[in-house]
């Protein structure tokens, strides 16, 4: 069940816990993509607070909400690049994506298998996608007080397990959001800091939520290739001497 898109819009841009929690996720995305120079940049379910440092120099920018979430304009005070759509069919050509996010998307879908088909679908040859999902073992998937806790959370294996079912290969990995979701004003100013501490743990059992980076899987063409050679090389005379 996809959760309605004033409720994720004042968590992330009313809340102060939403604005540090987009803090978080967003400063790890770009420690993995550090910038989209001359590309094709799509989110998909509420993933468009992360994807405002890609806004300068991607060549594009689109912000893709399924139908029962509901849509907003996007970015605030520029051309909107935000657009409503069919959660498992989006408006975009097969291989045009070159990076995708995909936040409150996959863990609320009731149909995840043919979001994951479109996913692939819409990626491009070396594009590469980005899945954000609430940890199961992490805290903020056990309160309803944040978006992250609605919707199926994962373990890094079964998240890893459905995108490799689904024609993608993990790439890399990550965990954030290590401060508690609480909106005490304690662990608010001390948010930063354990967000620092945590990054630097030897485990990611502790974070909020995974991260996990997959690349578009092609399989070569199946089936034995067929060699039409000659068995022996035919000197210049041999057809007619002795027709082969």
């Amino acid at each position: 069940m996809h959760l309605d898109v004033q409720d994720l819009r004042n968590f992330y841009y009313r809340s102060t816990l939403g604005r540090a929690a987009q803090a978080a996720v967003r400063g790890r995305l770009l420690k993995i993509w550090p910038e989209a120079k001359g590309q094709t940049v799509a989110g998909f379910g509420f993933a468009v607070p992360l994807l405002r440092p890609y806004l300068a120099d991607a060549r594009r920018v689109i912000g893709l909400m399924p139908g029962p979430q509901g849509v907003m304009p996007w970015p605030a005070g520029m051309a909107n690049v935000s657009v409503l759509t069919e959660e498992t069919i989006w408006p975009i050509e097969t291989g045009h994506i070159d990076k995708l996010v995909v936040m409150h998307g996959l863990e609320t879908s009731e149909r995840p298998s043919q979001l994951l088909e479109e996913c692939w679908r819409v990626l491009g040859p070396g594009g590469k996608a980005i899945f954000v999902v609430p940890n199961r073992a992490g805290l903020w998937s056990r309160s309803d007080k944040t978006p992250f806790g609605f919707g199926r959370p994962y373990t890094l294996g079964q998240l890893e397990t459905q995108l490799r079912t689904h024609q993608f290969l993990p790439e890399n990995h990550c965990s954030a959001l290590y401060q508690p979701p609480s909106f005490r004003r304690f662990w608010l100013k001390s948010g930063a800091l354990i967000e620092r501490t945590g990054t630097r743990l030897p485990t990611i059992l502790a974070g909020g939520v995974f991260m996990v980076e997959v690349s578009k899987r092609v399989h070569p063409p199946r089936g034995n290739a067929i060699k039409d050679t000659a068995r022996r090389p035919l000197k210049a005379l041999d057809g007619m001497l002795k027709p082969a």
